[in-house]
């Protein structure tokens, strides 16, 4: 399993700010009913490394297993997460003494590591991997004296916890519009880094204004938007301008999902809506509709787009036709602190069935 490292395509900003032709055998013309299928989408691999952790922690150590904010931001994800006995909670002061916690994918500042010290909690770190490199970057820019410009969302968790790494040094930018408002200490140390789940668009837009500013301005040394967060906006770029109506599965707090909304109107979908279930469709949303458009953001299960697709084809809509934008074959190894216990009991497992096998001869 790859610890680090994008295996499939993944398109720079530069590409994903591109317009695109027309889709071969998608004229909005046509009367038939049909459904364009984006693809990526849903589990990107920090989320799948994540929620495998929550599942293999509680197979592990059995529940109640703490999660630290939510795992991923998917109701569905949550949900069942918790019938299987994982306790989410909103501050690290919240889990018992002693008790294991896991971090979410979204990360963590230093302090909470700090809490759960003195707490004397077994932490389990499944911070995403592309998160942890942003992390990182805060940190090193930090220790040379740059001041720090990370382009995101106010609250967001992972906002939080980047900033949380250099809080002296970091200014939050949020959009275009709050470029103006920027100041710095030496225009000509400063350099800008971004939450991951950005629209890649505007992301690009805030830079440009910002470099207008600042003309020293430095880049990232790779870009910060994830690439699952890429190739999602990409496939919807690529569909937006057939589609009466964009369905984004995923759930209101997901940021990665609401941009892919954002992302449909602003290339030409007529109408874009997300909804966490399928019984959450509007029917009179379908009204005068010959082309559906349907992806996920990336904490989004498959068995809810499944959903989806089969409540449109109840409705008439049962030719899907896939737009591929990708391919993504990223995997991220297990947090260290969970693989080494995993191995810990499979070798003592192993040693107890090379036991029992003796014995029996």
């Amino acid at each position: 399993m790859q610890e680090f490292g994008l295996l499939a395509h993944s398109p720079t900003m530069e590409h994903m700010s591109s317009t695109t032709e027309s889709l071969p055998g998608t004229d909005r013309s046509t009367a038939s009913k049909r459904v364009l299928l984006a693809a990526p989408r849903g589990y990107c691999a920090g989320v799948d490394r994540a929620v495998v952790t929550v599942e293999k922690a509680l197979d592990l150590y059995g529940p109640p297993v703490y999660v630290r904010k939510e795992i991923v931001h998917n109701k569905h994800v949550v949900t069942t997460l918790e019938k299987r006995g994982a306790i989410f909670v909103d501050e690290t002061q919240e889990v018992p003494h002693g008790a294991t916690v896991i971090f979410s994918a979204h990360g963590v500042a230093p302090i909470v590591h700090e809490e759960a010290k003195a707490l004397s909690l077994k932490t389990i770190d499944a911070t995403c991997p592309l998160v942890t490199k942003v992390h990182r970057e805060a940190k090193r820019f930090a220790s040379d004296d740059y001041d720090i410009l990370l382009i995101g969302h106010e609250g967001h968790e992972e906002v939080v916890g980047t900033s949380g790494e250099a809080p002296e040094h970091i200014t939050l930018v949020q959009s275009p519009d709050h470029v103006d408002e920027v100041e710095v200490r030496d225009p000509e140390k400063v350099v800008w880094l971004s939450q991951t789940t950005l629209s890649v668009d505007e992301t690009m837009e805030t830079v440009r204004r910002l470099r207008e500013k600042f003309p020293k301005l430095q880049d990232p040394p790779s870009d910060d938007i994830c690439y699952a967060t890429q190739n999602r906006q990409l496939a919807v770029k690529q569909m937006a301008h057939e589609t009466d109506l964009m369905i984004v599965v995923g759930s209101r707090n997901s940021s990665n999902s609401v941009r892919l909304v954002e992302v449909a109107l602003e290339h030409g979908a007529r109408d874009g809506h997300l909804v966490d279930y399928a019984d959450e469709i509007d029917e009179a949303w379908l009204t005068g509709v010959t082309t559906v458009g349907v992806t996920s953001g990336a904490s989004v299960p498959e068995i809810l787009v499944r959903d989806v697709l089969e409540f449109l084809a109840e409705r008439g809509f049962d030719d899907v036709v896939p737009i591929v934008a990708a391919e993504e074959s990223l995997l991220f190894a297990l947090p260290n602190e969970l693989r080494r216990d995993l191995k810990a009991k499979n070798g003592a497992n192993a040693d107890k069935v090379r036991h029992d096998a003796g014995s029996l001869h």
